[in-house]
């Protein structure tokens, strides 16, 4: 399955609600396993970005589809990054002529 890291950052109405993040967050992760996915770390973190998490789903519209309802909510903006394991990454390279 696909893996993607989610560089998150709070929008001046998600900083009002902090108090409730943890709960989004877990409703975050819930979304994501009722993709077919499944959440593979969750962080808050200090500087550029707010939130980092990685996951994996089945296909890159699975995740969007996450995302674009997570972000419908007003509380986050992501940038996403579709990474690969150095097993894949050796593949990549196999094929390389």
């Amino acid at each position: 399955m696909p893996n993607y890291i989610i560089l998150a950052n709070w929008t001046d109405q998600g900083i009002r609600n902090v108090k409730d993040t943890i709960k989004r967050a877990k409703s975050y992760e819930g979304a994501i396993e009722k993709a077919g996915g499944k959440s593979l770390g969750f962080y808050y973190t200090i500087r550029r970005y707010d939130m980092v998490t990685m996951v994996e789903a089945p296909t890159d519209a699975a995740i969007a589809s996450v995302l674009f309802s997570l972000e419908s909510l007003g509380n986050v903006r992501t940038e996403t990054l579709k990474a690969f394991s150095m097993d894949q990454t050796a593949n990549i390279i196999e094929k390389l002529s």
